[in-house]
């Protein structure tokens, strides 16, 4: 060994190197956890073993305790004898229980294939990166899985009630449109909540929109378009326009902007949720996930926003509340004021023509 290292710093760089890799493979017990229901067939039961819990879930015993006592060394699972185990409450509401806002399972379901780090490879070369669709089979619901249980529990019963007149606009019967729709989670929320209401959805990933579309199958009030932002019409009916996490993701927020102020009514509101980030680095330190937001960016949003030749490249962290203030104004809106929301993830903004 090299005499000038110092040996305290190596052994730390290492351990946390190999921390890493732990959490890379952890993620994957977690996502057999959340594909089997063995964190469902925990969830309230109390202690419970091996032989027990191969039982519920017809699942192999031994395979069942392997799990278990890894689950246990991740800190996720209790034991104190490695063969009687608990998912205590807290931890259920995060493993177990999907409509709960802290639940994240379903978040390891969409692991990467090869051929999707060949191509991110590759955007380091060409700058171009992947869209959406070029993500991998699969990757259609990974935004869902990541963002879906705290829009399940805040848009409707939190965020909605803060943006002036727009729920007394949905009952009555409004226009809205959800661009970068998805899955259309979103527009599901809203039109069970708001069944007088008309919704459009625009996102430029056909995997998204086809399982939206057999999502909405029988909904009369529901429109999609398998179209980006820059392809709304210049109508001025809109009452209502969401961007739910996903301006950051487009290769030219700016000209989605002008485009949403072409769709707005006079008196419309734009809704922004974008991700909490700050211009300098110092401040975004705050962040206790800072890496995994920024591996995020590589393998997911900085790739969706170089995914043409003129682009922005804005990536998970690249909208703070500055940059976005500017677009805003350049893009023609004259109202722009940020909610308070008890999101420890995101901000949210009422945007007005």
């Amino acid at each position: 060994m090299d005499e000038d290292l110092d040996l305290e710093k190596l052994l730390k760089y290492s351990l946390d190197t190999w921390l890493f890799k732990q959490g890379e493979m952890v993620s994957l017990v977690i996502h057999l956890g959340h594909r089997l229901g063995l964190y469902e067939a925990m969830d309230g039961i109390g202690n419970t073993t091996a032989e027990e819990l191969s039982k519920v879930t017809d699942c192999h015993e031994r395979w069942i305790l392997e799990w278990l006592r890894c689950n246990a060394a991740a800190g996720l699972i209790k034991t104190s004898d490695g063969s009687n185990f608990e998912l205590e409450p807290e931890a259920a509401a995060v493993l177990a229980q999907s409509d709960k806002p802290t639940y994240a399972a379903a978040v390891f379901a969409n692991l990467k294939p090869i051929e999707v780090i060949d191509g991110i490879a590759e955007a380091f070369k060409t700058g171009i990166g992947l869209s959406y669709d070029g993500q991998g089979d699969g990757s259609e619901h990974a935004v869902e899985a990541m963002c879906g249980p705290m829009s399940k529990a805040l848009l409707v019963s939190q965020v909605l009630p803060l943006l002036n007149g727009v729920e007394e606009k949905m009952r009555e019967g409004a226009r809205v449109l959800d661009v970068g729709c998805g899955t259309g989670l979103a527009i599901e929320l809203l039109s069970e909540a708001f069944p007088a209401s008309t919704f459009i959805g625009y996102d430029p990933s056909s995997r998204a929109i086809a399982v939206a579309r057999e999502r909405f199958s029988s909904h009369k009030n529901v429109e999609l378009f398998d179209l980006g932002a820059e392809s709304i019409p210049d109508s001025t009916n809109a009452d209502f326009v969401m961007t739910l996490d996903c301006l950051h993701d487009m290769p030219r927020p700016d000209i989605a902007l002008k485009a949403i102020h072409g769709a707005l009514k006079d008196d419309g509101t734009l809704l922004v949720k974008e991700i909490k980030s700050s211009a300098t680095w110092t401040d975004n330190l705050r962040n206790p996930v800072l890496a995994l937001m920024y591996a995020t960016s590589i393998t997911t949003c900085l790739s969706s926003a170089m995914s043409d030749t003129d682009t922005l490249g804005l990536g998970t962290l690249g909208l703070n509340p500055e940059l976005l203030s500017a677009m805003i104004k350049e893009a023609g809106f004259t109202s722009f004021h940020q909610h308070e929301v008890e999101d420890p993830t995101n901000l949210y903004y009422e945007i007005r023509p």
